[in-house]
């Protein structure tokens, strides 16, 4: 028998503490929807179009799966397992002939304006499981099982389940280093976003205090106040780590330490050295080696 989807909208929380005093922001400022469009036995094959508007949330009831992405990440899933293609990423469900496995499939939304503050920051796909993750997994399954529910009172518990996911999802990316609070939260912030950008865009340059005011239209006083508050850091602090995570991504690249320490700001090898062993623990040219090794 098909159900009918639910809505699942995004409701205030009030959280104390530094850290989550800004997962609680950042929920407050967004405008999330969960429709399930599937629940049942799925067999065969199926397939998941890539989907710019909304993200696939889909959760293992019982049974096991192979999904595929298109990159050829091939992941097994079993019961209580959960993964979430937050940009709604093609891949592809495969249950073998003699088998089936009960699921449930939800499409996760935000309207397009509000895309950028959280969903462009997260990876292609998060993948939970039971017995990894079953704090998470718990919260999923009373999402769907309210939803299918019959009983006063329905709407206000998806609608705080819901936040409770959000929160322990993006608990568990902030965790890992996937993504800063800190900078998702500039980047949304109408004076900050602007400056987030040239900094990105050139990160050579000789940036001072009073540049970086007057690119966000504030005083010196009122900029250095608003950015460590809203990012977590100093400005020029916040410059030096955005230097080191770029030199990371171009020395990922194998380039020559000489040149990556021109494109991110130092005027040679020795400088960027110097920074990057205060940051990392070792050289750039130790790093590099190590990750290329790695590979």
């Amino acid at each position: 028998m098909e159900r009918p989807p639910f809505i699942c909208k995004k409701a205030p929380i009030v959280l104390k503490g530094y850290f989550m005093d800004k997962l609680s922001h950042l929920l407050q400022s967004l405008e999330i929807n969960a429709e399930v469009f599937f629940s049942g036995n799925l067999c065969g094959i199926q397939s998941f179009e890539d989907n710019n508007e909304s993200g696939f949330l889909h959760f293992v009831q019982s049974g096991s799966l192979t999904l595929r992405t298109e990159e050829e990440h091939s992941l097994i899933m079993h019961a209580g397992s959960v993964i979430f293609f937050p940009n709604g990423t093609s891949h592809q469900i495969e249950i073998a002939k003699s088998e089936d496995a009960q699921m449930i499939c939800a499409a996760i939304k935000l309207p397009p304006s509000q895309h950028k503050k959280l969903i462009s920051h997260l990876p292609k796909f998060l993948y939970f499981h039971k017995l990894e993750e079953q704090d998470i997994t718990d919260t999923v399954e009373k999402i769907f099982r309210e939803g299918f529910a019959e009983k006063q009172g329905r709407q206000i518990m998806i609608d705080r389940l819901c936040d409770i996911f959000m929160v322990q999802t993006l608990r568990k990316v902030v965790e890992q280093g996937t993504i800063e609070l800190g900078l998702i939260a500039a980047q949304s912030h109408p004076q900050l976003a602007k400056l987030i950008e040239a900094l990105k865009r050139q990160p050579e340059r000789e940036w001072n205090l009073e540049e970086m005011a007057e690119s966000a239209a504030m005083s010196r006083s009122k900029f250095s106040s608003v950015f460590k508050d809203t990012v977590g850091q100093a400005p020029i602090e916040y410059v030096t780590s955005l230097r080191m995570a770029m030199a990371k991504g171009l020395l990922q690249q194998n380039k020559p330490v000489g040149l990556v320490a021109n494109e991110v700001g130092y005027e040679n090898a020795s400088s960027l050295a110097k920074v990057f062993k205060k940051h990392f623990g070792t050289t750039p040219k130790k790093w590099m080696q190590k990750y290329l090794n790695s590979r």
